[in-house]
């Protein structure tokens, strides 16, 4: 069996510790503890904990399922909630009262530095775009309202979803997310 590499523990156990702790919460201590790794070994791979944040989110949004936005047989509005749905799953499977990493990085905002904050806009701006040309489709067969563009339609699910889950964070409900995105979703209906 390979050995994993000291980064690679880094990379493994840090996803954990920031989604515990908050980047803010998070220590390099900490991060480093969890791995099992020695607190020096951390700069011989990373030269600061917002490069290491950055390599999470980056990480954590090429992990986003978007299978089900390509499944054929199922309308717009099918493949949206399925697409959502595994990702309420990914949360779930990984503690609900720990949230989303991706918005437990952008709720920091400013304060985790300029590198996370781009990885972050970043990784939300091509979220939006995975969903958008779904939305595209679902506007064109009439499915889904015209009266906004599809990109402004895609970050109002987001929002409704992940704001949805910030609160099932804080009130440990795990059904709170899709619920919201139900609702967002029967609001774009046409």
């Amino acid at each position: 069996m390979p050995q994993v590499s000291v980064r690679g523990k880094l990379i493994e156990h840090a996803e954990t510790v920031f989604r515990r702790q908050g980047f803010n919460g998070a220590s390099v201590a900490d991060i480093t503890h969890a791995a099992g790794v020695p607190k020096g070994s951390f700069y011989n791979h990373f030269k600061s904990k917002q490069e290491l944040a950055a390599e999470i989110v980056r990480r954590y949004s090429r992990g986003r399922d978007v299978s089900m936005l390509a499944a054929e047989g199922l309308s717009a509005v099918e493949r949206l909630r399925a697409h959502f749905a595994a990702q309420a799953s990914r949360t779930v499977s990984t503690g609900v009262e720990y949230g989303c990493l991706l918005m437990t990085m952008a709720s920091e905002g400013p304060t985790v530095g300029d590198e996370v904050g781009t990885v972050v806009c970043r990784s939300i701006a091509a979220w939006v775009g995975e969903l958008a040309p779904v939305i595209e489709e679902g506007q064109r067969s009439g499915e889904i309202t015209s009266r906004e563009p599809a990109s402004d339609l895609a970050a109002f699910l987001i929002d409704a979803f992940e704001g949805a889950a910030l609160r099932g964070k804080a009130t440990r409900d795990e059904s709170a997310a899709m619920r919201s995105l139900d609702l967002a979703l029967n609001a774009i209906r046409a």
